[in-house]
């Protein structure tokens, strides 16, 4: 008897205790609010497209053309989706790019003074 006493007591407990954490709960974030778009395209900024490498053009450090075009001005190596690369493009890029500057072909860091 004591034991059911004991119980319904605790049920009742856990029942006060939700009731008042859904109260107080916060909302989900609404996710049309999460990523702001601009509706009005005459101001949206364009980026400057690359062409894609095509499959004649070899990845190779002397072919200064392709490399020079995955090149910053400041002479940093531009990301994936900058260049709209696929990885592993963008990895054989990487490696061409580090053994053009190794060979001293392409400036580590160029200095816009």
């Amino acid at each position: 008897m004591n034991q059911t006493r004991n119980e319904s007591k605790r049920s009742s407990d856990n029942r006060d205790k939700r009731s008042i954490r859904n109260k107080y709960k916060r909302p989900f974030r609404n996710k049309s609010k999460r990523f702001f778009r601009n509706k009005n395209k005459s101001k949206q900024t364009f980026h400057k497209r690359l062409p894609r490498i095509g499959s004649g053009d070899p990845i190779d450090y002397k072919n200064m053309n392709l490399i020079s075009r995955f090149i910053s001005k400041r002479g940093k190596i531009l990301s994936r989706r900058a260049n709209r690369l696929t990885s592993k493009q963008q990895r054989l890029i990487t490696v061409a790019i580090k053994r053009a500057r190794i060979l001293s072909l392409v400036p580590f860091v160029t200095s816009d003074k």
